[in-house]
């Protein structure tokens, strides 16, 4: 498929260079940040613009790969009748671009992606589109970069995997912050952890995070947890997360 991407950060990176991958042609990449964007259209060998009045109007499919609250204004004006036209949220509605073309929808890979990324990762899409005309096209894109990993999903859906992953990604991401400031503040090498960490993610694919749950807190430990607690009392963020985790490990299991 030939492609026009919307955006210039990292999702709209990351995704440029799985269609590349697959196969597809980038034809444009239109974006408000014009070094951004002539650096991306430089490593894919194409054009790129800053005028959504100069966007390359032959594509099959346009992909508004933008953060969630900039969508409306790419949406604002930009007229592509007859094309299939998508945004990359989770949380913004499909009729967000419902004035764009009859054929609109949502590409939303389930995935924390990074321009600078060095190997591309696997991403669930999950997709959704106004006709017939739009789910095909987008599910066809979806499968030819991530061929055992695409779902149709609706509105509702879509919210709840984000939530999900907000909790396993963005919160767990905050975990390791607040352990590798421990860490520095008690002169601590933080790297020490990462094998812990690595290996805590790979059982999953093995048994379910219930099957997986250890420590004081699930052993119900009183003494390790009120040693632990008496040395957190300098780190009253990280003790209340320590007790607000520990009272749910043991409420939840």
């Amino acid at each position: 498929m030939d492609i026009v991407i919307i955006g210039s950060g990292n999702v709209a990176a990351v995704l440029g260079r799985k269609f590349r991958a697959a196969g597809h042609k980038i034809v444009q990449v239109l974006s408000r940040n014009a070094k951004a964007a002539s650096e991306l259209a430089y490593e894919w060998d194409t054009e790129s613009t800053n005028y959504k009045s100069t966007i390359n109007k032959q594509a099959d499919v346009y992909i508004i790969a933008v953060s969630d609250d900039a969508i409306p204004e790419v949406a604002e004006d930009l007229k592509l009748p007859g094309k299939v036209v998508a945004h990359t949220a989770a949380a913004v509605s499909k009729e967000a671009l419902k004035n764009i073309t009859a054929h609109y929808g949502v590409f939303y890979p389930l995935q924390s992606l990074r321009a600078g990324m060095t190997s591309l990762p696997d991403i669930p899409i999950y997709v959704d589109g106004s006709d017939e005309e739009a789910k095909t096209k987008l599910s066809a894109l979806a499968r030819s970069i991530s061929p055992e990993q695409v779902a149709v999903a609706g509105p509702e859906d879509r919210m709840k995997l984000h939530v999900a992953a907000v909790l396993v990604s963005n919160f767990t991401n905050h975990l390791y912050k607040l352990a590798a400031d421990y860490c520095q503040q008690e002169g601590l090498d933080f790297r020490q952890l990462l094998p812990l960490i690595e290996e805590t993610a790979l059982r999953l694919k093995e048994i379910s995070p219930k099957e997986a749950q250890t420590g004081p807190a699930i052993r119900h430990d009183r003494e390790t947890i009120q040693k632990h607690l008496e040395l957190l009392n300098a780190y009253p963020q990280l003790k209340e997360v320590y007790l607000l985790l520990t009272h749910s490990i043991q409420q939840g299991n």
